[in-house]
Order: structure tokens, then C-alpha cells, then sequence
């Protein structure tokens, strides 16, 4: 144990102190000896009452065998009960404003209060975004759909299909906390995992 355990830390430092966990042989994070130990830095933030609540909220999610019985919206149903939050966001990407609609349902029948913001709001074209563009199409908004919903003062938000980079935008200007309830991949049906199981569709030339 104690060789494998010097082979992951010498692996570690030959990588300049980067981590790669995938090729640690030992897994003393999983037993008693890990790699390092820097718990002391923030362990005791676990103890905060904002942390402690987040905790407990998704422990309920996977304790007593649960975990492999919820699907998604589920696990977030569930969630934002044992949260307290009734009025949610969800900013979505006009494209799948059908799939949103039938979202806002599901979220109305478990009681919650949905305010549905669409990539679209405030009618943001993309001459104003990219100077550099001379078309007037109407352009996704993640700072407008980050700002309705700060105004609306959700408690949570949840992301659906916001394209990659508009969802970093919206989740550095959110007021509140957020999941992704829906990542986009038009090629494999919104479902990024099976890309790794596709080798004709893993890396780009």
C-alpha cells in the first residue's frame, strides 16, 4: 500500500502538481491513506448553515438506497422542496420552448411557481452583441435572462439547453443559486455522455 501510494504522489509531482485521479492506483481517498490531505483548509465550512442546508438537501437524494430511483427532474423536484423554494427560474434556450412548456407543467403540478425566461427576451440582436456581425437576427441573451431573473428575485434557477458559453455567461451574472436541469448536444439527443462511447464522434480534426 505505502509503494502505491508513493507511485501516485511521485506521478503527482512529476506533473508539476496537477491532479489526474484516473490514473491514481491506490484510491486512499476511498480507504485511509489518501494522496494529500488538504481538508483543514475548509473543512470546517461544511459547518456554515448555508452549506449545512445544501448538504442535507442532496444527502436526501442518495441516502437509504435512494440514489438509481429519480430521474433528474426528480432529484431536483426533491431538492428544491427540502430547500424551502417555491418560486424557480428556468432560463431556457428557445429552441426547446416546447420541452420548456411541458417543464413549467411538471414544476406548476409539484406546486412551485415557474417564471420561464426565454434566450430571446429583451429582443437582443446580434449587431449589438458583435459589432463585427451586419446581419439583425435576433441573438441569445444570457445577460438579459440573467437580469429578468435577478429582478424576479427567483430562489433557483434551472438551465436548459443554453448554448455553451451563453450558460457561463448566465451563471457568472445569476444573483441565486442554479443547476442545469438540460445540457445541448444536437447530435446525440441532449446527452454529452455518449460522445465518449462514440469514437467517430469524440474528438474533432
Amino acid at each position: 500500500m505505502f509503494c502505491k501510494i508513493l507511485t501516485d504522489l511521485s506521478s503527482i509531482i512529476r506533473h508539476h502538481g496537477d491532479m489526474d485521479c484516473t490514473k491514481c492506483v491506490s484510491k486512499g481517498c476511498r480507504t485511509s491513506s489518501p494522496c494529500q490531505d488538504n481538508k483543514s483548509d475548509y473543512l470546517a465550512e461544511y459547518q456554515s448553515d448555508d452549506i449545512r442546508s445544501v448538504t442535507a438537501a442532496a444527502s436526501s437524494l442518495v441516502d437509504n438506497n435512494r440514489a438509481g430511483h429519480l430521474s433528474r427532474l426528480q432529484e431536483i423536484i426533491e431538492y428544491m422542496r427540502g430547500m424551502g423554494y417555491r418560486k424557480i427560474g428556468v432560463a431556457y434556450c428557445y429552441g426547446m420552448e416546447k420541452d420548456a412548456a411541458l417543464l413549467r407543467a411538471q414544476l406548476a403540478a409539484a406546486g412551485f411557481v415557474a417564471h420561464m425566461v426565454s434566450c430571446t427576451v429583451d429582443r437582443v440582436l446580434e449587431t449589438e452583441v458583435d459589432l463585427s456581425k451586419s446581419k439583425p437576427v435576433v441573438s441569445c441573451n444570457p445577460l438579459g435572462q440573467a437580469a429578468q431573473l435577478n429582478r424576479l428575485g427567483v430562489e433557483f434557477t434551472l438551465l436548459m439547453g443554453l448554448c455553451l458559453g451563453h450558460d457561463i455567461l448566465l451563471q457568472k451574472n445569476l444573483a441565486m443559486d442554479f443547476t442545469t436541469f438540460v445540457v445541448k448536444d444536437r447530435v446525440f439527443r441532449h446527452n454529452p455522455l455518449q460522445a465518449l462511447y462514440d469514437t467517430s464522434a469524440s474528438t474533432i480534426d
